[in-house]
């Protein structure tokens, strides 16, 4: 399964590459203006320096929802760096546009996905990535693991090439299960990824392994 980091914090993104299982990064206008990056100009920049981190897999979302606008703009997206995947809205014309994308080669992710019928229109028009969005339908007390076990089933049903991108992760149990039931790729933040290091039995094992050597030792 791959791992995306969801930000555009250049610290964290940099904390997962080092860490050295990164895959890839997730942005949106959303986390953009978290970090303070407003302006075409700052954004694009913005993206250049993501790409300059990590190997591959930047998710650079259109903010237009009309077909021409959304190949106007992620046509510009794509050309900044062959890393960038076009993050489209799962509209009308946002699947037209993943069409349009890619009979040119160009790769996309599918986002704001929320249930299998989505998928497999983004998946049928030949979506890179289809974008399920668990927290925000657990939030609406739905279960959003069963969403990814129906685009899973679904898409082995019938080949196709897509990969499920788990997103909206709340934390890392979400991780674990959407790798049990056979998600792609998860994008999460940095907190969800680094708390699957976490154990309080690693904590006092290490401690007590430690505490042991420190008195073998005469310490």
């Amino acid at each position: 399964m791959k791992f995306f980091i969801d930000t555009a914090n250049l610290d964290q993104i940099k904390e997962a590459q080092d860490l050295g299982i990164l895959d890839g990064v997730t942005t949106n206008p959303s986390l953009m203006a978290k970090e303070g990056i407003t302006g075409d100009e700052n954004v694009i920049n913005h993206y250049k320096a993501i790409c300059d981190i990590v190997d591959d897999n930047v998710s650079a979302e259109v903010i237009s929802t009309t077909f021409e606008e959304i190949i106007k703009e992620g046509e510009a997206l794509a050309a900044l760096n062959p890393k960038i995947v076009v993050k489209v809205p799962m509209i009308k014309d946002g699947v037209k546009a993943i069409k349009y994308f890619s009979s040119k080669g160009i790769k996309t992710n599918c986002t704001l996905i929320f249930s299998a019928g989505q998928a497999l229109l983004a998946a049928k028009a030949g979506a890179t990535y289809v974008s399920p969005f668990l927290g925000r339908l657990d939030d609406i007390s739905s279960d959003g693991l069963v969403l990814i076990e129906d685009i899973r089933t679904i898409f082995d049903n019938y080949g196709y090439e897509t990969q499920i991108l788990a997103a909206s992760i709340r934390g890392p149990l979400h991780i674990v299960n959407c790798a049990k039931l056979g998600a792609d790729v998860i994008t999460a933040p940095l907190a969800a990824i680094v708390g699957l290091l976490k154990h309080p039995l690693t904590d006092t094992g290490l401690a007590t392994f430690l505490a042991d050597h420190a008195k073998a030792a005469g310490k």
